[in-house]
Formats: structure tokens, C-alpha cells, sequence
């Protein structure tokens, strides 16, 4: 079975957060984990991020809508 990573990154996570969820919703099966990383202080919270996403089976799809509107990198493992 292959499992895929794949990392997304969120320039303005205020603005896209929503648009985002909405896509990555239509493939709520395919995903098995998502994390939220962003960069953080005691006292800032900056507004861009990085989503990774592990993807069971068949990630081509999702990398390609997601790759239409975010920077995207990816990581194939063989399980």
C-alpha cells in the first residue's frame, strides 16, 4: 500500500483557511491525518503555515487540485 505526504503551504491561513477546508473535505476518505504547523511565539501568531497531509492509496487527484491554488510538496512511502 502507498502512502503519500503531502505538505501544503498557506501564505495567508485567515483568508484561504476556509476554501482549503472545503477542498480537502471532498477527500475526507483519501485522508487519514492532517497537522496544522505554523510558525508561533509567545506573542505573535503569524498568518501563513504549512498543512502536511497523509494520504492513503491514490493521492493524484488531491495533489492536483491542490497544486492549482498552493505550493505543494510530496513524499511517497511504500508500506
Amino acid at each position: 500500500m502507498t502512502t503519500t505526504i503531502i505538505g501544503v503551504t498557506l501564505e495567508n491561513r485567515v483568508e484561504t483557511a476556509v476554501e482549503f477546508q472545503k477542498l480537502i473535505t471532498k477527500f475526507g476518505c483519501e485522508i487519514r491525518t492532517r497537522i496544522g504547523l505554523h510558525p508561533s511565539r509567545e506573542d505573535i501568531c503569524l498568518n501563513r503555515g504549512i498543512v502536511l497531509l497523509e494520504v492513503n492509496g491514490e493521492a493524484e487527484l488531491l495533489k492536483e487540485e491542490l497544486s492549482k491554488q498552493w505550493e505543494i510538496q510530496t513524499m511517497e512511502f511504500e508500506l
